[in-house]
């Protein structure tokens, strides 16, 4: 008898626990600050009339247009044709404290063979390490996408050292080169650039 009325009382608990509601999974937001380079009376690189800073200005409102995930909170340093000094742009980013700083600006060089994005992170930043296994992430998603990308490369640029969080500048390319110039003035192309930007930031930790 006694064995009986164990059983059950396993049985009843057991019962009682299948009709727990599940809890749900707060996903984790997710804060970015993208940085337009240059902007206003500093076009960054120009040539023929196409600058670099009307390229990453039309980048970022495809990014945000793009991001539908709630979860994902991006800021912009600039979302206008404005010049911003880098120390307030360093001020802004060091406030928000955001999961990663973005920041996005287009190469040249005197040899026009020179094509590709490229990634850069800072040795002198506190967060060099989370920024280069990002960068990293960044780099096989666009590699994966049939983009080209070099190596990941070090450099003490002013927003790199001087962000609180992890911080990459992203080269999306060269305008010196033909064929990179024709995909970065493309709005397909910048399409896709924009929507696989959002699909690396949705996969930070």
């Amino acid at each position: 008898m006694k064995n009986t009325s164990l059983l059950l009382l396993v049985f009843a608990t057991l019962v009682s626990f299948s009709f727990v509601a599940p809890k749900a999974t707060v996903l984790k937001q997710i804060n970015v600050v993208i940085d337009a380079g240059h902007g206003g009376s500093d076009n960054g690189v120009s040539i023929d009339g196409t600058t670099e800073k009307k390229i990453v200005e039309q980048l970022i409102t495809k990014i945000q247009a793009f991001n539908k995930n709630k979860n994902i909170v991006i800021h912009f340093t600039r979302s206008t044709d404005k010049f911003i000094p880098l120390d307030d742009r360093t001020t802004f980013i060091n406030t928000i404290k955001p999961d990663l700083v973005l920041s996005l600006h287009v190469n040249s060089s005197s040899n026009t063979n020179n094509s590709g994005m490229e990634f850069y992170v800072s040795k002198e930043s506190n967060s060099y390490e989370k920024s280069n296994l990002i960068a990293e992430k960044f780099q096989s998603k666009f590699l994966s996408a049939n983009f080209k990308v070099a190596e990941i490369k070090n450099a003490n640029f002013y927003i790199l050292k001087k962000s609180e969080v992890p911080a990459i500048i992203m080269e999306l390319g060269y305008l010196s080169n033909e064929n990179d110039k024709k995909v970065l003035v493309n709005s397909m192309e910048q399409n896709q650039i924009a929507k696989k930007i959002i699909e690396c930031i949705s996969e930070l930790k």
